[in-house]
């Protein structure tokens, strides 16, 4: 299990390496990105802010949940802090398992979860304003 709220950029290599077993046959992979277009209006850049070690503690939640729901290997979750800019991944889930069904299921409940439960605030930064959207 690789979990992690960090600064740094996000790739998918060091992902797919931390999850990827002999065993497994998929990994499915979730990566949110920044978007400029928001409910009608150009996203300058975005800035996420958490409470780090519950966000991780619940990321761990989700992660054992999700295993012991699915028949899965690894599982890989980590969000990005700070300000980001157009086009940078804010958020990635990586699944392993034999099977493409469950990989994909396990991601899809993942990142759903991340969203619902852990302590994560977004702030959109426009044009003439800014907002803290909750949940997204």
């Amino acid at each position: 299990m690789f979990i992690e709220v960090t600064e740094t950029p996000l790739f998918l290599d060091p992902l797919l390496k931390a999850v990827s077993r002999p065993s497994c046959g998929a990994v499915a992979f979730f990566v949110g990105i920044v978007r400029e277009p928001s409910r009608g209006r150009n996203v300058l850049y975005l800035a996420y802010e958490a409470y780090q070690e519950m966000a991780e503690d619940k990321m761990r939640e989700i992660a054992e949940a999700i295993k012991a729901r699915w028949p899965v290997e690894e599982v890989a979750i980590v969000h990005r802090m700070g300000r980001l800019e157009i086009g940078e991944a804010s958020v990635i889930v990586a699944v392993s398992a034999p099977h493409r069904r469950e990989a994909l299921e396990a991601c899809a409940y993942g990142i759903e979860r991340v969203k619902e439960i852990v302590p994560i605030w977004k702030k959109e930064v426009w044009e003439g304003g800014e907002e803290w959207i909750m949940g997204s």
